[in-house]
């Protein structure tokens, strides 16, 4: 039997969740963390299914149950992320107008006589407003209803929301897993593996968008340190803001290779942080990917005038 949704480099957390059902005390809210493109979608989507009867995680396609979740067709179950907006592009952020029809789906019956279970993909994607409307299905929560926050860290989580959910920490894949995932995918080339660092979905998403273009754009951007070039300048624009996807590909390089430096001088510390700031803060003032993509050279390059040259 070959499972519908199989899981790589997660069993200890999905195991904990097990646990929980067994005991016949699951938590209604469960918060499932960790860096983007790691498969926490993946889990959420077993645990989901085995709520609403699915015979075990592991079930086949075919299983009825495995078979509606997998199609999107469960009654039970509501997805909820960004959507595309009037000119037929995705939101920055998930709206508080979608968190009030995943409150509204929770105060229905099952309609299957089971289980309700609701996905919020992702938190840290979602606005304040929206974030503060979840509370009302956390702090009251039907009988037989399941919430699953997925959040991948970029922001911080309100200290409500987070003291009303247990919380399921995932890490990026070991190296055999993560060739696994990108096997399965049909992308078992080394050069993927070595960009994937443990996050599968990362990589993949690299090869299906623009965004090995940005990684590129930002390691010459980076080759040409303490000097940056123009031309360099430019193509790392152009290439950061081509979507979401680009930038946070583009945004990854130039915060790794900070935190490489911040290793042996503590000073590229702050610039770390001033970057990672850039970043959480651009979904909240709605910047574009290429005003991002703009502040972040511009820090890099302020701070490369004086550190850079007296490495």
């Amino acid at each position: 039997m070959k499972a519908a949704l199989p899981l790589h480099g997660h069993g200890a957390a999905e195991q904990r969740f097990l646990t929980a059902r067994e005991s016949g005390r699951l938590h209604h809210g469960w918060i499932i963390e960790g860096p983007s493109g790691i498969g926490k979608a993946r889990l959420v989507q077993r645990l989901a299914a085995l709520v609403l009867g699915a015979a075990s995680p592991e079930a086949p396609a075919d299983d009825p149950v495995m078979s509606k979740v997998l199609s999107g067709a469960h009654p039970d179950l509501k997805w909820i992320e960004r959507e595309l907006g009037d000119r037929e592009q995705l939101r920055q952020t998930i709206t508080v107008d979608q968190i009030r029809s995943l409150n509204d789906f929770f105060s229905l019956k099952p309609a299957l006589g089971g289980w309700r279970v609701g996905v919020v993909d992702a938190l840290d994607e979602t606005n304040l407003a929206g974030q503060n409307a979840l509370l009302k299905t956390l702090e009251e929560p039907p009988d037989r209803s399941l919430l699953f926050l997925i959040n991948h860290g970029a922001t911080p989580t309100l200290a409500t929301i987070r003291s009303r959910c247990q919380t399921l920490r995932l890490f990026p894949l070991g190296r055999p897993d993560t060739e696994a995932v990108l096997a399965a995918e049909g992308a078992g080339d080394t050069a993927l593996a070595d960009l994937a660092r443990g996050r599968p979905g990362y990589a993949l998403g690299l090869r299906d968008s623009g965004g090995l273009d940005a990684y590129k754009a930002a390691g010459d951007l980076l080759d040409d340190l303490p000097r940056l070039s123009s031309e360099r300048v430019s193509s790392g624009l152009l290439s950061a803001s081509r979507d979401s996807g680009a930038l946070a590909a583009f945004g990854d390089v130039l915060l790794d290779w900070v935190a490489q430096r911040a290793l042996v001088q503590p000073a590229w510390s702050s610039v770390w942080f001033e970057l990672h700031a850039t970043r959480a803060e651009a979904t909240a003032l709605a910047l574009t990917p290429l005003q991002t993509a703009a502040k972040l050279i511009s820090i890099l390059q302020t701070a490369s005038k004086s550190l850079v040259s007296a490495e």
